[in-house]
């Protein structure tokens, strides 16, 4: 980075210090993982200097030989992991391949079936502070009180007495298996449209470690970061018939110019996950998952649900004189990295909230395995026992410290101090 730190040396101090805080911390937000020097290279080549609008044959620009190389590529990996039929890979997000997926189908006003926020579901699946909540009538699902399930009866009633032109499924914040073949049956019997916003989960898909959602959707978005482990952006695939409508969507409704960088970054990912051993990572992730969730619990800390069929947990605070928001400083105070997070029949505020999320894909990248998690898991439970304890608390941050450099971001990298 010596241009970086001769031209603009708070950036570079800002890049220096980021990379230090990743290299010195245990990151367990469900939503962020690590990439590979493959993929982060890719992502700073000269793509980035490249406008392509349009798709790979069909271009409104000149000069994009090697930008359809690159598209053509990240689509045939896509389609080929995924099973499906057509993938679209120009989002630079996952909320924008859901916008994409809601105006394929539909109108402004038209009803969609979302899972509620404080339930598991994410702003873009109905949030009335979100387009999707302000450009359609939504109607939500949940989970059960009593088990913190998805109540699949409960979810074909509302759909039957609601009528929705599509209903959209998946979760940024629900740790168990989703029954996407039980969700597609729902759909045709009324009618609507299924999406699935595979976000979370689609590098266990991938990796054969939760059931697809391809054979029963009329169309899947996804993130290519969290557990996919590519660079942040997004990814829309869906049925031969829905192709054209789909990706009139992307270019030119929502979107000009692809980020050719991005997809070339996101082309090298979905080549990684396509190898022998992304199968062997997610199995990982939901051993190492399952581990920190039996060791909390063990401690006496509830979650919902009881525990978790997929990446992530999610922490109860409700029987606790202690907030989301409080737990998760402390727990940074020690080095871990995890987000505050509404819980089923929330009370408080979002920015308050009474529960934690926590996932495991990224301490799953760096090498940790199930001696590493439980230990992890007691240092959770001891910070979530004391939150106010600052001598308890540094003493987990050096022992964060001493676990980071025994586990190093990168191996080529040795850890800062």
């Amino acid at each position: 980075m010596q241009h970086l730190e001769r031209k603009d040396e708070r950036v570079y101090r800002a890049v220096l210090g980021e990379e230090s805080r990743q290299r010195n911390q245990l990151e367990m937000i469900a939503s962020e993982n690590f990439v590979s020097p493959a993929v982060r290279e890719a992502l700073g080549t000269v793509f980035t200097h490249k406008y392509a609008e349009g798709l790979p044959g069909r271009r409104y620009y000149g000069g994009c030989e090697f930008a359809d190389q690159v598209e053509e590529l990240a689509r045939t990996r896509a389609t080929e992991l995924f099973g499906a039929d057509h993938a679209n890979v120009q989002p630079h997000s996952g909320a924008q391949a859901n916008m994409a997926g809601y105006f394929a189908f539909l109108e402004p006003g038209d009803r969609i079936l979302g899972m509620n926020l404080s339930h598991g579901g994410h702003l873009t699946h109905g949030s009335p502070v979100n387009f999707s909540g302000r450009f359609f009538d939504v109607a939500a699902y949940g989970v059960r009180e009593s088990d913190g399930r998805i109540d699949y009866d409960a979810v074909r009633e509302t759909a039957l007495r609601t009528r929705p032109k599509m209903i959209v499924t998946g979760a940024s914040a629900y740790p168990r298996t989703i029954d996407f073949e039980a969700f597609g049956a729902i759909a045709r019997e009324v009618g609507a449209v299924h999406m699935c916003d595979l976000a979370h989960i689609a590098g266990l898909v991938a990796g054969g470690h939760h059931p697809s959602p391809v054979p029963h959707a009329d169309v899947v978005t996804t993130t290519t970061h969290k557990t996919l482990r590519g660079p942040r952006g997004g990814l829309i695939m869906c049925r031969e018939e829905h192709a054209k409508a789909i990706d009139r969507m992307v270019f030119p409704f929502i979107q000009g110019g692809p980020l050719v960088h991005v997809i070339a970054s996101k082309a090298v990912a979905l080549g990684e996950a396509l190898l022998p051993g992304f199968g062997e990572y997610g199995r990982r992730v939901v051993e190492n998952a399952r581990v920190l969730a039996d060791t909390i619990m063990e401690r006496g800390v509830p979650l919902v649900s009881g525990g978790t069929d997929n990446h992530l947990i999610l922490v109860d605070l409700r029987d606790r004189d202690l907030t989301g928001k409080d737990a998760e400083q402390a727990l940074e105070r020690a080095g871990i990295t995890v987000n505050k997070n509404t819980v089923p029949g929330e009370t408080r505020s979002p920015f308050v909230t009474s529960g934690l999320r926590i996932g495991t894909p990224a301490i799953t990248t760096r090498g940790m395995a199930p001696p590493e998690i439980r230990t992890v898991g007691g240092w959770i439970a001891d910070i979530l026992e004391r939150p106010r304890d600052e001598a308890a608390i540094r003493g987990i941050r050096r022992k964060v410290g001493e676990m980071c450099a025994a586990y190093p971001l990168y191996d080529e990298l040795a850890p800062s101090t």
